[in-house]
């Protein structure tokens, strides 16, 4: 009995760790490859509608300047957008930069706060100033292309449409780091959440980078979270609207290629992915079964992940005697996990193998969602963080 109760978590903990990689974006390809989008979308003689570009910003001297001339650039009529920019306590030019927009650019204007309260806090105060039928919410390292902000736009004609988001592009990716492997994960994640948002207007959540959503849909986010988009974004799904990607809303961003850096923003998103659980845990038994199916499999799974890979390492290495089979799972398993120490040593001599990397990129991230669980359980106080140091120069 023992054994075969062993077995079962086995086998579910290797099917839960896997199928959010495979099945599921099988599952999603299949139901989305013959499936026309059909969605009503502005042309640019159309009546466009008013957006309010809002950011949150702290102490971004080094890429601010180059991200609002990326806004101005854009091919969307100057007079049917503004530009609404708090700066949470900012120490550095950041507030010189933006007083200087101010005095040049109409429709652009500045709250400074004096003490730290977190990029939610700053937004939602923001928010109420925003004249825009259409809210883009956008962080400061995010650099648009000429036509960024039309392309978030056009699918607003669609009166189904609540949210889209943007198409996420991470440049110049260095194999001395994990920058190759988080361009991989990214492009991956855009895929499936494109194919989300076709399947039946669910994509799990925007990159947070740049989204656009409609200003009545905004719900205010509870003061001490730490992954907003994704609360945003489930609010907007339970006012029965669509959330969908555009992948011809194309935005460019700078990978860090420390990791350290994307260690410790993986803890933080890890612990807000928690807080949104708790939230949002009555959608896994929704009645709208691809919106519940979605739930579980793109998000509840992947952040349970470190769970089922322990549970997995145990119970094959107690069935490491039953059969071939699970020794040769149980050596191949344990082989992988000394996987991260023999790339550190190999990073230390200038030796970088991609493949080695992908497998400690993986138990990194999950050691991350460990971490974030604990913290978690432990208690979020506040939602202020310090963002990831990023190429002031990412080269677009």
């Amino acid at each position: 009995m023992l054994q075969l109760i062993l077995e079962i978590i086995f086998w579910l903990s290797i099917i839960a760790i896997i199928h959010p990689y495979s099945s599921y974006p099988i599952f999603l390809h299949l139901k989305t490859k013959n499936k026309n989008k059909n969605f009503s979308f502005y042309t640019r003689e159309d009546n466009l509608p008013f957006v309010s570009i809002i950011m949150a910003v702290h102490n971004e001297e080094q890429i601010l300047e180059k991200k609002i001339k990326s806004i101005l650039k854009n091919d969307y009529p100057r007079n049917l957008y503004e530009i609404i920019v708090g700066s949470d306590a900012s120490t550095d030019k950041t507030n010189n930069i933006l007083e200087n927009f101010c005095s040049e650019e109409n429709h652009f204007f500045l709250e400074k706060f004096t003490q730290r309260t977190g990029k939610i806090n700053i937004i939602n105060k923001l928010i109420h100033k925003a004249q825009g039928e259409i809210i883009l919410l956008s962080d400061a390292d995010i650099i648009f292309t000429t036509n960024t902000i039309f392309e978030l736009i056009k699918n607003f004609k669609e009166k189904k449409i609540g949210l889209v988001d943007s198409n996420l592009q991470k440049k110049n990716p260095q194999k001395t780091g994990i920058s190759i492997q988080e361009k991989f994960y990214f492009n991956y994640e855009i895929t499936i959440k494109n194919m989300e948002g076709i399947m039946a207007g669910v994509m799990m959540g925007p990159f947070g980078g740049a989204y656009a959503l409609r200003n009545k849909l905004f719900s205010e986010v509870p003061k001490n979270f730490l992954v907003d988009d994704f609360y945003i974004n489930m609010k907007v799904i339970e006012k029965d609207m669509w959330c969908i990607n555009n992948l011809n809303a194309i935005v460019f961003d700078s990978t860090s290629d420390k990791i350290q850096d994307e260690f410790k923003r993986k803890i933080r998103i890890s612990t807000g992915n928690f807080q949104n659980l708790k939230e949002f845990t009555h959608i896994l038994f929704s009645k709208k079964i691809l919106l519940a199916f979605s739930f579980f499999s793109h998000k509840v799974l992947r952040w349970f992940g470190p769970i089922f890979i322990l549970l997995s390492i145990i119970s094959v290495a107690i069935l490491f005697n039953s059969g071939l089979f699970y020794q040769v799972f149980a050596t191949l398993l344990f082989f992988s996990l000394i996987i991260p120490i023999i790339d550190y040593f190999l990073r230390k001599y200038g030796i970088h193998i991609i493949l080695l990397r992908f497998i400690s990129h993986y138990y990194y991230m999950n050691l991350g969602l460990f971490i974030g669980l604990l913290k978690y359980i432990k208690g979020v106080k506040t939602n202020v963080w310090e963002p990831t140091k990023r190429e002031s120069n990412p080269g677009y």
